[in-house]
């Protein structure tokens, strides 16, 4: 397993799991959860769910990956839509996994170039996307001009 040097460490508490509340330690995230009906939940409307939170996470540091990929390149993607979809179902070998799909759209960077700019963000620099390897299944869908 590859180690790292933490330059920053958070944390976040959640009680009464998928229909309780989770905050973070400096209380700028806090957030009521319920199951969504569609997992045979209540769906408590004002509610969120851990998938949204992590499609939240992901979507910010993928589009910071990319940032950064595309200044190294001399492009300017500070102004593309990274967009995370996070579903939850069962898996074949029992319990429950995740699936995820990034859509990555900047209509001012030519299609080829963005792609390539998304590709290396997500293999070389978002560390959502090191994590996410081999565990998850992401796919990557960019739009370009």
């Amino acid at each position: 397993m590859d180690s790292i040097k933490p330059l920053y460490t958070t944390s976040a508490t959640a009680t009464g799991g998928r229909n309780g509340h989770t905050q973070s330690a400096d209380g700028h995230v806090s957030v009521d959860l319920s199951v969504p009906k569609a997992m045979g939940g209540p769906g408590k409307p004002g509610t969120s769910t851990p998938e949204d939170l992590f499609a939240a996470g992901y979507a910010a540091c993928f589009g910071g990956a990319l940032d950064f990929v595309g200044k190294q390149h001399k492009k300017d993607a500070s102004k593309a839509a990274s967009t995370v979809h996070v579903s939850i179902g069962p898996r074949d070998l029992g319990g429950f996994g995740l699936s995820v799909k990034i859509h990555v759209e900047d209509k001012s960077i030519p299609q080829a170039e963005l792609a390539s700019l998304a590709n290396e963000a997500h293999e070389k620099i978002c560390p959502y996307s090191h994590a996410t390897r081999n565990n998850v299944g992401v796919d990557l869908e960019v739009v370009g001009a």
